[in-house]
């Protein structure tokens, strides 16, 4: 009965936080044009997160909670498929996504501390330019290293390493259906391809937006199967 019921939780788990996830991304999309906006000069993107107010520090605040939740939920899919033929591919797995879901927290968590502060820096009355040429130069760093570097570089890597080894897994425990398994391996190409676009690949953002879209969507269908599986 234990067992099952901590099948249920995750596969509860596994359903919920991608779609949630989601969710706040288009939200994000709708409100700030996240992340086209990311290609704006650094003074427009500052403008229009201080029109955003408190409504949007909200929300990348939500976006950094829930990207924490990775973690948990990655270490409850290890139980359920570290058991049998899939176990050694589980702990390699289980790294990976505990690395993932940390460098992807301390790339967005700069949006609600850090940015806000900048935001205001930037728009004060009071402020020189030399204070304003400082916050321009402060976001365009930590976006460089702590979003581009981090959160999107590292993140798109474990994320799609992980997603290759839980593929495996599937496989390899004969428990839930093939094309699962042959679904999560494409759209793990599909997510590191991401790691192309800084060195100039035109095609590798859309690629990756649309695997990490669909990739969501992977988990929660995951998450089905688990419900739907006998002990």
């Amino acid at each position: 009965m234990q067992s099952k019921s901590l099948r249920t939780l995750t596969a509860i788990l596994t359903i919920s936080v991608p779609l949630l996830l989601t969710a706040l991304f288009t939200l994000l999309g709708a409100t700030f044009s996240y992340p086209e906006i990311l290609r704006m000069p650094t003074v427009q993107v500052l403008e229009r997160f201080q029109a955003g107010g408190s409504g949007l520090i909200a929300i990348w605040y939500a976006m950094t909670l829930t990207t924490a939740l990775f973690i948990p939920l990655i270490l409850l899919i290890h139980l359920q498929l570290a058991p049998g033929d899939g176990a050694p591919y589980m702990h390699l797995a289980t790294g990976f996504g505990v690395i993932s879901g940390v460098v992807q927290i301390l790339g967005f968590i700069r949006w609600p501390f850090l940015v806000p502060y900048l935001a205001r820096v930037y728009f004060d009355a009071t402020a020189s330019q030399a204070t304003r040429d400082a916050a321009v130069l402060a976001f365009q760093v930590f976006n460089q290293y702590a979003g581009v570097g981090v959160g999107e570089h590292l993140g798109y890597l474990f994320t799609g390493l992980w997603t290759i080894f839980v593929a495996i897994a599937l496989l390899k425990s004969g428990r839930f259906p093939a094309w699962l398994a042959w679904t999560g391996l494409c759209l793990a190409a599909g997510v590191l391809a991401g790691m192309l676009e800084p060195a100039g690949v035109a095609w590798a953002g859309m690629v990756n937006f649309i695997a990490f879209t669909l990739w969501a969507f992977w988990l929660a269908a995951f998450g089905v199967a688990l419900l739907r599986i006998r002990a």
